[in-house]
């Protein structure tokens, strides 16, 4: 059942299933809490209490924020997790990875353990060696057509490529439902706003953070020409033996929808370590 928190103007739409400890999933732009549909089930048959949530702007939150930046977002985490009852497991994707970095950073009281998946959490720069990735050229040329000009055209060529090879289960459903939100007012301005925000409050962060964090990067995933060399920088700029980097042969940007069971089992055996340490 979905229900609805008033954070920062707006009001946040996200569902709890399970009991047990909290797991908080963040998505990435342009998406909905639907992205983990198929590892929540999981999560909760393992005994966590999981609640997905549609960040301001996407799914079935509200339209009207006044700031679309990953320390925003990192607020709206964090307001979820004191409501729900925290501490909290914060899993984030894309540009919800880094906004669970700096969520953890500001209060290591109510942030138990962090997994990024396929996150911006650092400032990007482009070298000119990387345009000759391929995928690496696709994808960015897709993306930087949608920021610009606002195309649903565009956004669904990127995820073909964001999505390699295998295709997860009810493939063009979930086109559709992508589709669909994307046509509502004021959703395509959220993940323009989210597009156009720059990493770099997440990357100061990294070094304050307190936490086990567990990065998970697919190997074909577009949006770096060297997925791995991204990860094991994030990890590399965390405290010494906080973070671990897992890749995923074959994923792309998607890893979570692509191969819900290979992250599943990482998240879960990352939990299971954690508690063994408590």
């Amino acid at each position: 059942m979905t229900e609805y928190l008033a954070v920062d103007g707006g009001a946040l739409a996200y569902e709890v299933t399970g009991t047990g400890p909290l797991v908080v999933l963040a998505h990435g732009m342009g998406d909905s809490r639907a992205a983990y549909r198929a590892v929540v089930p999981e999560l909760a048959a393992a005994g966590y209490r999981v609640a997905a949530v549609d960040l301001r702007g996407c799914g079935e939150s509200s339209v009207e924020w006044p700031a679309w930046s990953r320390t925003a977002i990192a607020g709206d985490l964090l307001a979820l997790v004191r409501h729900l009852g925290g501490p909290a497991v914060l899993v984030g994707h894309s540009v919800s990875g880094g906004a669970a970095t700096i969520a953890a950073a500001r209060e290591p009281g109510l942030i138990s353990a962090v997994v990024e998946l396929a996150p911006f959490t650092r400032a990007q720069s482009v070298r000119l060696g990387d345009l000759r990735v391929k995928r690496f050229r696709q994808g960015m040329l897709r993306l930087l057509g949608t920021g610009l000009f606002g195309s649903l055209p565009l956004w669904r060529s990127y995820l073909d490529v964001a999505y390699p090879g295998v295709k997860p289960a009810a493939w063009d459903e979930r086109l559709g439902r992508v589709d669909s939100l994307l046509r509502e007012p004021g959703r395509m301005k959220a993940m323009r706003g989210m597009g156009r925000s720059t990493p770099a409050d997440a990357g100061a962060q990294l070094g304050n953070v307190r936490c086990p964090v567990l990065v998970v990067m697919g190997t074909l995933d577009p949006d770096w020409a060297d997925p791995h060399a991204e990860g094991a920088a994030i990890v590399e700029a965390l405290p010494p033996g906080l973070g671990r980097l897992e890749m995923i042969d074959g994923a792309g940007h998607y890893p979570h929808d692509q191969f819900p069971d290979r992250v599943t089992a990482l998240v879960l055996g990352f939990l299971g370590e954690k508690a063994a340490r408590a």
